[in-house]
């Protein structure tokens, strides 16, 4: 599947936000977009996903127009920057209301066995980032929005959420951002960087620096 965003016009109390965006993300391949802090990253993901309506987007799936919010479907995950799972919540329920088996789970993520009975709130900022990013990708969805998810990890979990990404690209189209940038070069298959309110499809990496993302001589 295909699933593109185009035109959009976003602004906030007159003030120009995004304009004449473009980005698509495709099943097999992980997309990300790079870009400054408030540069309109999470706006962009937002209005894909329907939760932030624009003045202008166009939204298409294998070439579709798609008129209402993509949500609506049911055919895509938002990961938001803030944890979305209640902090009383016990881990087994979570996984049981998102129908996602508990056991798959921990044989991924051994160290999480016992942990069951825990609520949100008892584990580390990281755990319950990794374990947010797990149902989102193993979700139902064919589109997978993911919202900073490498902030609060240890080492060993960005590597293992870089492994399942690679994994499951396979059956979906995954779009990725986050400000530590080499984890969204080493994870993407295609490239946006979001500048000026607008998106430039990344070629060579070295071009980062030609838009002065990063600094001379990085790579």
């Amino acid at each position: 599947m295909i699933f593109e965003i185009d035109n959009v016009e976003l602004y906030f109390a007159e003030k120009q936000i995004l304009h004449g965006i473009y980005l698509k993300a495709e099943t097999g391949q992980v997309t990300g977009i790079l870009g400054a802090n408030g540069c309109g990253k999470s706006s962009l993901l937002n209005i894909f996903f329907g939760s932030l309506q624009p003045r202008h987007k166009l939204i298409r799936i294998d070439n579709k127009p798609y008129l209402k919010p993509l949500f609506k479907y049911g055919n895509v995950k938002y990961l938001p920057q803030q944890n979305y799972i209640p902090p009383k919540m016990k881990i087994e329920s979570a996984f049981q209301l998102f129908k996602l088996n508990l056991q798959k789970f921990e044989n991924d993520f051994p160290e999480f066995k016992g942990f069951k009975n825990f609520r949100m709130r008892n584990l580390s900022g990281g755990q319950q980032r990794v374990i947010e990013i797990y149902i989102c990708l193993n979700s139902k969805a064919k589109l997978i929005l993911l919202d900073e998810p490498f902030s609060h990890l240890s080492p060993i979990y960005v590597e293992k959420i870089k492994d399942l990404l690679q994994k499951l690209k396979k059956e979906k189209a995954i779009i990725i951002t986050d400000h530590m940038y080499r984890h969204i070069l080493d994870a993407s298959d295609e490239l946006y960087l979001l500048k000026n309110g607008s998106t430039q499809l990344i070629k060579n990496k070295k071009a980062l620096e030609d838009y002065h993302y990063l600094q001379p001589g990085t790579f």
